[in-house]
């Protein structure tokens, strides 16, 4: 195996290390054999200017009307860049690298056995700011903002600054229904709240971080309140993995990512383990992505995620899934295909020998399967296939890729503060959920779902297995069955496992389910008496359960 230190490539603590990772990196390409970069423990410095930028079509994140006209859609700045790069350990040492900058952090496509490891990554005074209540009276809030981030008040009105942004901080306020809030006499849960600016009369500083505030009324707030403004387009990502095999994230600390935290897109076999998304202790937020920790789509083979922390999502921790394309066209054995979200589009992981089913939109009802003889991307949202065969495609109907669903494992995973769901699992792969710690989320800790009508995320769960997890606090149903059918046939989802689970604080139905078949539960602690609510399932079985749970 070959050595490289980066002392070899000018890199060095302390500095600012932005041009010569993008020279050390590029020269990995040029050999094929196993190699290990190593650096010397400390801080490195990244520059967001100096990064160079690449065109990616990242799932999920933000749609092409997002865009300001000042910007090119989908471009990013990437400081650790990966491309076609094959037998890479890439040690950070547990090092900290601080970014300025709006950038995705770390970008991988078409590599194969890349292990990065013992790294923590921050950013430079972030477009994201908490403030705290300090004082309350019946026409004014004092607020403290936290101290990373830089801000002034003009004509009556709060902008924040930072390395390649200034903003209003009541900017879209009226529809920004994603603020997230977190109460003093509930520190571990946070939930989506309106924008705290709304309905305020002016603005004052009264310097030192310290804000006034005069409304109508102050009766939704709280003393001790911390609430959390940031920009909702999902424009960057934390650790982007597109078209690669065999990625290992390990000991990975990511303290804040300006849209999802991870991405794994038509890859087979990714693993994150004994990492941690979540602000670094002592942080000035609580909060540590915009939007997902975690999104799996379109991938295959297996995916492990073990021993993580996640701490303050703006959306849900993880979200498996694969893309009900919609059929818009049929002339012979040839299809046309195109994406439906306008947040996913762009990239082609439908692939020749691949296995296709026909789906009802309706029932989410397979109705038939067809074998990819090819596979052409045609523009940034369709896709042309030539099947075998192809008589039973419908247009108007939509398809899901079977041989792109893989297996999941969820384990020993501490999950806390999540503003939505904790998992939303959406494969026929085979899926394990176990010895988890779901400390707090503010809808369900679980969500099985597939839908072709919004976000068009497929497919049907034939293989789950929930065990052992201890749920602490969920703000809605904490194990959800749904699929969003709206016509019931048949059952979409089947065996699914719910085994040795503790469920505490929760007074309703703790399991809700429809359109379901082969669903056992066994040995759980419920503090309800309500177990499982069904709606058009078929069979159930309900065995000896652990005593109640206080």
């Amino acid at each position: 195996m070959h050595i490289i230190n980066v002392a070899d490539w000018g890199i060095y603590p302390d500095s600012d290390i932005t041009e010569n990772l993008f020279a050390l990196i590029e020269a990995l390409k040029n050999t094929s054999e196993e190699k290990t970069v190593r650096f010397p423990y400390g801080t490195y410095f990244l520059d967001g200017a100096k990064c160079r930028k690449h065109m990616l079509y990242i799932t999920n994140t933000v749609g092409d009307k997002e865009f300001s006209a000042e910007e090119t859609p989908h471009l990013n700045a990437v400081p650790f860049y990966f491309n076609g790069i094959n037998h890479l350990v890439f040690d950070g040492n547990n090092s900290i690298f601080i970014i300025r900058g709006k950038v995705t952090n770390i970008a991988l496509e078409d590599c194969c056995d890349i292990t990065l490891k013992n790294m923590e990554i921050r950013h430079a005074h972030p477009d994201m700011h908490e403030l705290k209540v300090v004082r309350k009276r019946l026409f004014s809030v004092e607020f403290d903002i936290d101290k990373d981030s830089v801000y002034e008040v003009k004509n009556g009105k709060l902008y924040f600054k930072g390395e390649d942004y200034t903003c209003a901080a009541d900017e879209n306020a009226l529809n920004a229904h994603w603020i997230g809030l977190i109460r003093s006499k509930t520190p571990n849960r946070l939930k989506r709240v309106a924008h705290p600016l709304i309905g305020s009369t002016g603005v004052s500083d009264l310097q030192n971080g310290r804000i006034h505030v005069k409304y109508l009324n102050t009766f939704r707030f709280e003393m001790g309140d911390c609430c959390y403004l940031f920009d909702v387009r999902r424009q960057f990502a934390g650790v982007f993995v597109n078209r690669c095999k065999n990625i290992k994230l390990d000991n990975l600390k990511q303290r804040f990512n300006y849209s999802l935290a991870l991405v794994a897109q038509d890859s087979e076999n990714v693993s994150l383990v004994n990492s941690e998304f979540a602000p670094e202790q002592n942080a000035p937020r609580k909060m540590a992505s915009v939007a997902d920790f975690i999104q799996i789509c379109m991938c295959r083979g297996n995916v492990r995620i073990d021993n993580n922390r996640f701490d303050g999502a703006g959306d849900d921790c993880l979200n498996v899934h694969g893309i009900h394309f919609k059929i818009t066209e049929k002339k012979g054995n040839q299809i046309t295909v195109r994406f439906m979200h306008p947040q996913s589009h762009g990239f082609n992981p439908l692939r020749a020998g691949d296995t296709i089913a026909f789906i009802n939109p309706k029932t989410l009802l397979e109705t038939a399967q067809a074998k990819i003889i090819k596979s052409e991307l045609i523009g940034e949202y369709e896709i042309r296939l030539t099947l075998d065969p192809a008589e039973q495609a419908i247009v108007g109907e939509v398809i899901e890729d079977i041989s792109a669903c893989p297996n999941v494992t969820f384990s020993k995973n501490i999950l806390n503060r999540i503003i939505t769901r904790g998992l939303l699992l959406t494969t026929r792969g085979k899926v394990l959920v176990e010895n988890n710690r779901f400390i707090s989320t503010s809808m369900s800790s679980i969500l099985l779902s597939d839908d072709a009508k919004s976000w068009y995320e497929s497919g049907m769960c034939c293989d789950v297995t929930i065990r052992n997890n201890t749920i602490e606090y969920c703000g809605q149903t904490p194990i959800l069955i749904k699929p969003e059918n709206s016509v019931h046939r048949a059952a979409v989802h089947k065996n699914i496992k719910i085994h040795g689970n503790t469920f505490k604080n929760y007074k309703g139905y703790c399991i809700k389910a429809k359109s379901s078949d082969m669903i056992e539960i066994e040995n759980n602690r419920f503090r309800s008496s309500k177990i499982i609510q069904q709606n058009n399932c078929g069979n159930i079985s309900v065995q000896k359960q652990g005593e109640k749970n206080g």
